[in-house]
């Protein structure tokens, strides 16, 4: 009878364990047709960066990426270099949001002549305000790119962890309609 008690007492606090984590998993972040929240954060410079200093002017990409200098975001970040001068004349800004610090940010901006923004959400607090999961791993944060319009309404969500560079021609394909 005990060992029955026992084992009825793990597969209750398994199962609860399990809907705990479920449901922080499940979080609902933003999605296609909901307008993009006001956030804060320093750019590459250490200059204080306002969403409203883009949101409503023009079209943003925003695209959040795991770390700075690492072989996938390299990859990502040289490849919205390289079609920069196409997302401007579309125009459209690019903004780059990782956990990394200003510091970071600054080193990759020169080691990479990025000519985007970078913002340093050091304490994932944009992230989770945009729904931004981990990887499947829940070790790695997510790579999600948001193409958001004038209005500030975003209007194409693209969620892949594997294929960096392919955020660059999903979002140039959707924009050039």
């Amino acid at each position: 009878m005990k060992k029955l008690i026992i084992i009825g007492i793990i597969i209750f606090i398994g199962i609860m364990g399990f809907n705990i984590f479920k449901s922080t998993e499940a979080k609902k972040g933003l999605e296609v047709g909901d307008k993009v929240p006001y956030f804060e954060l320093l750019d590459q410079n250490g200059v204080l960066f306002t969403s409203d200093n883009v949101i409503g002017k023009q079209g943003v990409v925003i695209y959040f990426y795991p770390k700075d200098d690492t072989p996938g975001c390299t990859k990502q970040a040289c490849k919205f270099r390289d079609e920069f001068e196409v997302f401007s004349n579309l125009n459209v800004s690019v903004i780059g949001i990782s956990k990394d610090s200003v510091a970071s940010h600054k080193e990759f901006e020169e080691k990479y002549r990025l000519p985007f923004t970078l913002l340093a959400d050091t304490e994932n607090e944009v992230r989770k305000l945009f729904g931004v999961s981990k990887s499947a791993l829940g070790m790695i944060p997510g790579r999600v790119t948001y193409i958001v319009d004038k209005e500030g309404v975003i209007q194409y969500i693209f969620d892949d962890m594997m294929h960096s560079e392919k955020h660059i021609d999903v979002a140039l394909e959707f924009l050039r309609g």
